[in-house]
């Protein structure tokens, strides 16, 4: 009995399980299907009060893509990812170029700015070249007349000589022959008789001017010529002397060596005065200018100053290099220069307006265009070369008082260059929160640290030259003009984050029956990325509407017009 009334007991408590547990399962089935019929009044006012609470006028973004912006939530039509509500605040007011951000965001981003002004600044133009000859001390020691070397007194090259050393022993049977006529006129003019014509002694002078004339013309000088007729015998050699004193250079003959006129023999240069010619960018040629000064230090003395002049600049442009050479007059007294060495050359500018470059020790004086080292304070010819001397100005000077010709600048940071375009950021001074305002604007060379602003900018307005990266950054971010985007909304193609996204072209011009919209999320197509439906293709902007579409494809009937044929 015991045991039958354990058993009993045992099934009722199973069965009093299975029914509890059927309650609830009821109980859920029928909360579910009331709460999916009938929403909670909590769960409604959560929603109305969200929808209250949301800005009229509200626009959704992208994230990734910011171009992307839509006037509800949904999906990015290249990148599938959710549009989130874009920011409100102080920029809601801001205009199409304008970035509108609070005292604090200001200073977090570290921004600082500079006025616009007029100012001479300063261009530092650095160069590299060699130390070279002065060609126009460079002299040839050549046979005049032709005949044979029978004795050369400088033995190689790097010989120090004077002027009117003796440099060559020259064996010649024209020059004998010279000398023979030279003797020959001297006798007549000596035998001709007192009372002999005025005709015969005009002739017979003439005769002896011509031989010595001759004589003069193959390299003899006053001297030697002077030794012949006194001693009344011809020389049968010639020695020539050197024309300047400096080094030689270059040795060209031997002893013994047979030579025709014009054959050279040595080349000796003057070192008591240099070239240095230095290679000068083309971005640097506004600010070089004929006679100014130049400072340069060498290898071989280093932390030692030398100066010269700029007294030539190569009308042409070096193709290969995109360099122009420039040729500076340098003393060297002393010589330590020595031709060949690498130089490291300065020429400090003061900017003025349009381009020009003030000196105030070259302000209204006169200058040769052949010789710079000669600057006048009144008009006049060269000492040197006898040419009229110019005006400073002429030649791109202006004077130190012309403040009115002060260029227009900024700092070098405050622009960013695109390569076409140059931006600056304007700080609104009359907004109420930190306002900034981007300007397309027209730059003039650089001139060290600073730009010349030729338009778009005028004198005390403010230019941001520190976090101006930071707010185009931000103005991209809102879909907004910037450096990269002129027009602002769509990035360049460039931007793009994957190969699969929609390409940004022009608006395409719709033919009749040419699908030009993705059916799925109304953006443009890329043509790209298609499906085949019914035979026909339809196009869509990313690879996820294709997935999309084809779960209910005739959903999307009505958008397609090719299906409506």
């Amino acid at each position: 009995m015991r045991v039958e009334g354990r058993a009993k007991k045992m099934k009722l408590r199973n069965a009093i399980g299975v029914a509890g547990i059927a309650v609830l399962l009821a109980a859920a089935f029928f909360a579910g299907y009331y709460a999916k019929s009938h929403p909670s009044h909590e769960h409604a006012a959560s929603d109305n009060h969200a929808a209250a609470g949301q800005p009229t006028g509200q626009k959704w973004y992208c994230s990734m893509d910011p171009q992307i912006i839509r006037e509800g939530p949904g999906l990015c039509p290249i990148c599938g990812m959710d549009l989130i509500p874009m920011p409100a605040g102080p920029a809601g007011n801001a205009g199409p170029r304008e970035l509108v951000v609070s005292e604090a965001a200001a200073k977090l981003m570290d921004i600082e700015t500079a006025a616009v002004e007029r100012r001479f600044v300063a261009a530092e133009v650095r160069m590299v070249g060699k130390v070279d000859y002065d060609e126009t001390r460079l002299k040839h020691i050549t046979a005049w007349v032709p005949g044979r070397i029978d004795g050369l007194y400088v033995d190689f090259k790097g010989i120090r000589v004077n002027k009117g050393d003796h440099m060559v022993e020259l064996y010649s049977p024209d020059l004998i022959s010279a000398q023979a006529e030279l003797l020959q006129a001297v006798k007549a003019a000596a035998s001709s008789k007192a009372e002999a014509s005025d005709l015969v002694r005009r002739s017979t002078q003439a005769t002896l001017v011509a031989a010595r004339e001759k004589l003069r013309l193959l390299g003899l000088n006053a001297e030697q010529i002077e030794g012949i007729e006194r001693s009344g015998e011809a020389l049968t050699h010639i020695t020539v002397y050197s024309p300047i004193g400096g080094v030689v250079i270059e040795k060209h003959a031997t002893e013994g060596m047979y030579v025709d006129t014009g054959t050279h023999i040595y080349t000796v240069a003057d070192l008591s005065r240099l070239w240095v010619k230095l290679d000068a960018y083309e971005s640097d040629l506004p600010w070089i200018r004929y006679g100014q000064e130049v400072q340069f230090t060498a290898e071989a003395y280093p932390g030692e100053l030398f100066k010269g002049r700029i007294s030539f600049r190569d009308p042409v442009l070096d193709s290969r290099t995109r360099t122009v050479k420039l040729r500076v007059n340098v003393e060297n007294p002393d010589e330590k220069l020595q031709p060949g060495m690498f130089v490291r050359a300065v020429v400090k500018s003061n900017v003025a307006g349009v381009g020009r470059v003030m000196d105030p020790n070259m302000a209204g004086k006169w200058i040769c265009p052949m010789h710079p080292a000669v600057v006048r304070a009144e008009a006049g010819d060269c000492d040197i070369c006898g040419m009229d001397l110019v005006t400073t100005e002429s030649l791109g000077y202006v004077t130190a008082d012309a403040t009115q010709e002060a260029p227009l600048v900024i700092p070098a940071s405050a622009p960013l260059i695109t390569g076409k375009r140059a931006i600056v950021y304007v700080r609104q001074q009359d907004a109420n929160e930190p306002t900034f305002e981007g300007r397309e604007i027209v730059l003039g060379p650089r001139a060290g640290d600073y730009y010349v602003v030729e338009a778009g900018l005028a004198e005390g307005e403010l230019v941001v030259k520190k976090g101006n990266f930071k707010i185009d950054s931000a103005l991209q971010l809102q879909a907004k003009p910037s450096m990269m985007s002129p027009q602002g909304g769509a990035m360049p193609v460039q931007h793009q984050h994957g190969a699969g996204r929609q390409e940004h072209t022009k608006e395409p011009t719709a033919k009749a029956g040419e699908q030009t919209k993705c059916p799925v999320m109304g953006g443009n197509i890329n043509k790209k990325i298609f499906t085949e439906y019914k035979g026909k293709k339809v196009y869509f902007c990313c690879p996820g509407c294709i997935d999309e579409f084809l779960k209910n494809p005739e959903k999307y009937m009505a958008k397609l017009p090719q299906f409506r044929e």
